[in-house]
Order: C-alpha cells, then structure tokens, then sequence
C-alpha cells in the first residue's frame, strides 16, 4: 500500500526527534564511572609502611589542589573518608584526596606513631611516607603544589603537626583536630602526658621545636588551625593552647587574640594576627572530629564512633584554606571582640543580599540550572550565575537550590527555600 508524503515525512521526523533525544543524553550523562576511595601501590620508598589511598572527583583538572586527612587510632582511611565530609567538599570544590592509613603491624591501635623520632623527622619514617604520597600526588593527579593541606584526627591530628613542621614547604596550611603540638612526645610516656595534661613551655620554647624541624627554613610558614571540644578527656584542652602558643610563635605573631566570633554548636572561633592560626573551640563534645549530618552546604559527615554531631569542621576548614572559592558563606556570626582583624584566609565572594522576602527558589539538577540560565558550566563544573558559588559536577544526578537575589544573581540555598 502506497502512504501518503505527509505521513512518510512525519515518520522521518519522529526518528530524527529520537535520535536527537538519544544524543542529548549521552551528551549529559557523566563520562566516567562515580569515583571512589582507591588503594594506590608504588607511590614511593614508604619507609614508613603506610598504606596509601585517594579520591579524586570525576572530571577533576589538572592544577586543583590537595588535601592530605589522617585518620585516628583504631580507624582506618575508609572510616575517615565516609564519615568526615571531607568527599562532600572534594566534589563540591573541586579538590583531591590523599588519605594515609597506619597499619596494626606499625602500631598495635593503628595510631600515626607521632612520638616516635624515626617516624616525626623530616626525611624518615611516616612523615616520609605521607610526604611521598603528596608527591605522587603532584605527578599523578597535576595537584596544585602551592595549594596542598593537611589535616587529621588524634594521633591523625598529632601526625598533622609533625607534618606542617617537617615540611612546611610543602604545605599551605593544616588543621589539627583534637592533637597535639610538635614534638610535646617523643616516646609512649610522654605521649599519654601530653594528652592528659599541660607541658610548660613557653611560646618560644614551642616555636622552637618546629623551627629546629627543618633548620634553617625561613618560611613561608603554613596556617594552622586548631580544633578542640572543651570536654575532651582523651587530649585535654590544654593542647590546643599550646599548639596555638607554637605557631603564633612561628609566625611572629602575638598571643592576644585580635578577633573572636561565635558560630553553630557553641563554637567559639578566635583568630591570631591576620589569619595565621585560628582556634576552633566546641563547647560540650569529646575526643572526635566534628561534624553535622544533613544536606545542607554547611553540614557534612556522619555521627559515629569520634565523629561527633555539633558542627562541621571540614567546611570551616576548607573556608579557613580558600577552597571554597566561589562557594557559599559561612552562617553570621556575632563578634565578640573590638575590631578584630580580617583573617588572611581566602573568603567566599559576597553577594547582594536585600531582604529573602519574595526571593524566588529554583530547585533543579545542575543540567537543568544551567539549560534554564539560573548556572554555567566550566570543565565540567556548575557554578550559579552571579555569585559564582560551586555547585558540583554538571550533570544530571546532582541537585541544588538557587534563590535568585538580584537580576541573574543566584545563590545556593539548599534547605533554606
């Protein structure tokens, strides 16, 4: 039976529309499969025998930056990765991970051996091992030299310091959670005193412990933060005023605080100087990393076993280390102190903001954002119109919020529309 043109030509056009709508979703969908933690084999001479594992988000470029965690004792590289939110910001910012794990073979509770000499001296032990980890790192992944970072929990905390001193040349800044000062150990006895009460020594005696790590090195000296829960039994809070005392020391800055801010969880941030070291304070936790649950830009991680619901410190952290470029402001917080002094750290681009009433909310995927004009894509990343805030991976998995504040001035509102 002979059809008709019109019906033939209508044929045409549904395969043409098919195969048009075929293409479009390959185009959007992501090109490689989801990123995971992975073990990585052969990154050195590892004479510390360290086992080496990295994440790094799909599609991420050359030249981001790096940070390095440490887990606690008796946790593994895993147990940091899933529960710290530190792969949140990895996929939102756009950075690396390196995370480090101890073995029972090394030390009985899988601690980073920080009071061990043979393992906190620059070019031997652990801190070798970690060091060679960044550089197969740098050659690997392209990671951004002038932007690698530290931090770790406990011992991982400990561990943080002897890495920021054996090698501050290699890193921008670090955070210490709950650990202790450079070199307050040098053996199992006076680890356990270290942790369970105050070392006297005076700023410079601290200073000089870290000063004599690599002698001779005449900076620039990394950032440091300081995290600590005012309830702490395990690594009392003593230790962070003496890590405080150490690099505000190094810095040549003074032990006078010149701003403090309140923030969520009954959290007291103090800054030294321009931003050099920080002080996090969270009253009423424990012995963890802090961390708060939920979906929101500003909260991270999972509560379990040392990782604790009050706040999120690897957001406060990745601010604190400019990672957040682009990406959402901090909660307000009320200053407590006269005309503090504006920290050196990078700070998120600020935004119009007149009154949210009648602010319209767009909640979408980060594909459907940028097709409807609320966000652009570079290299693979959204970023909301205006603001430039970083919204992740374009593509269709990932959703978010956009208030639109001004003529084609968006911001992140995730869970507040």
């Amino acid at each position: 039976m002979t059809r008709p043109r019109w019906y033939t030509a209508l044929l045409s056009g549904v395969a043409a529309l098919a195969a048009a709508t075929a293409a479009t979703a390959a185009a959007i969908a992501p090109a490689q499969a989801a990123a995971t933690l992975t073990q990585v084999t052969g990154f050195g001479s590892n004479p510390g025998a360290l086992s080496m594992y990295a994440y790094r988000p799909t599609g991420l470029p050359t030249g981001a930056p790096l940070v390095v965690a440490l887990h606690g004792c008796t946790q593994t590289a895993n147990d940091y990765f899933a529960n710290s939110g530190w792969q949140k910001y990895a996929d939102l910012y756009g950075f690396a991970l390196v995370l480090p794990q101890q073995s029972s073979a090394n030390n009985t509770n899988s601690c980073f051996n920080f009071f061990q000499p043979a393992d906190t001296t620059r070019g031997q032990g652990e801190a070798l091992s970690v060091k060679q980890m960044v550089d197969y790192a740098k050659t690997n992944y392209g990671s951004d030299a002038a932007r690698v970072y530290v931090t770790g929990l406990s011992a991982g905390g400990a561990m943080t310091s002897v890495m920021l001193a054996t090698y501050p040349d290699v890193f921008a800044g670090g955070a210490v959670v709950a650990g202790l000062a450079y070199r307050c150990a040098t053996d199992t006895s006076s680890a356990y005193t270290c942790m369970y009460g105050a070392v006297s020594k005076t700023p410079t005696q601290w200073g000089d412990l870290v000063r004599n790590a690599y002698a001779g090195y005449a900076g620039p000296w990394p950032k440091v933060s300081v995290w600590a829960g005012s309830s702490d039994p395990t690594v009392v809070p003593a230790n962070a005023d003496e890590l405080r005392d150490q690099w505000v020391n190094v810095h040549g800055v003074s032990t006078t605080a010149t701003g403090t801010s309140a923030l969520p969880a009954s959290t007291t941030r103090t800054v030294y100087g321009t931003g050099q070291v920080i002080t996090y304070r969270v009253q009423g936790i424990g012995h963890g990393t802090p961390v708060d649950p939920g979906s929101g830009v500003e909260q991270c991680g999972n509560a379990a076993a040392y990782f604790l619901d009050s706040i999120c410190s690897s957001y406060r952290i990745a601010l604190d280390w400019g990672l957040a470029t682009g990406g959402p402001a901090p909660s307000p917080s009320a200053s407590t102190a006269p005309s503090p002094a504006p920290s050196a750290s990078a700070s998120p681009s600020a935004s119009p903001s007149p009154s949210p009433t009648n602010q319209p909310c767009f909640t979408a995927s980060n594909y459907a954002h940028t097709t409807a004009g609320r966000a652009h894509q570079s290299g693979g990343y959204t970023y909301a119109n205006g603001s430039n805030q970083a919204m992740g991976l374009w593509n269709v998995a990932i959703t978010h919020t956009l208030r639109q504040t001004a003529p084609n001035y968006y911001v992140l509102a995730d869970g507040q529309c």
